[in-house]
């Protein structure tokens, strides 16, 4: 067991920025489209955490024209370039699979002050 926490810990990502379910995120991610590389920009608010060291995943939603979009991504994944935190988000549930099901204002989170 111990050997295996040695080798993830080559894997993990130093600089993760402290975020929490409700946040509003930025993530760049790498895109590879051929022979070229781009990055590119996924907003949302963060909906569910799961797992700890190299299988933390996060899901992120966001509502494009009218059509909600989720994005599971592994958080130590070389594809992650960076993790900015746009807004707090003031929420007392560790998941928030409920704004599935809301639609306009009803599926934002409060600020937290």
């Amino acid at each position: 067991m111990d050997t295996i926490k040695k080798i993830e810990k080559e894997f993990l990502k130093d600089r993760i920025e402290d975020f929490s379910i409700g946040d509003t995120l930025k993530v760049h991610l790498k895109i590879k489209e051929g022979t070229r590389e781009r990055t590119q920009l996924f907003m949302g608010t963060l909906i569910a955490r799961k797992g700890t060291g190299l299988n933390e995943t996060i899901t992120l939603r966001k509502i494009s024209y009218s059509e909600g979009v989720e994005r599971v991504l592994i958080l130590h994944s070389p594809m992650v370039e960076k993790i900015e935190v746009v807004r707090k988000g003031q929420v007392r549930q560790a998941k928030l699979y409920y704004l599935r099901d809301k639609v306009g204002k009803k599926a934002k989170v409060k600020e937290k002050k």
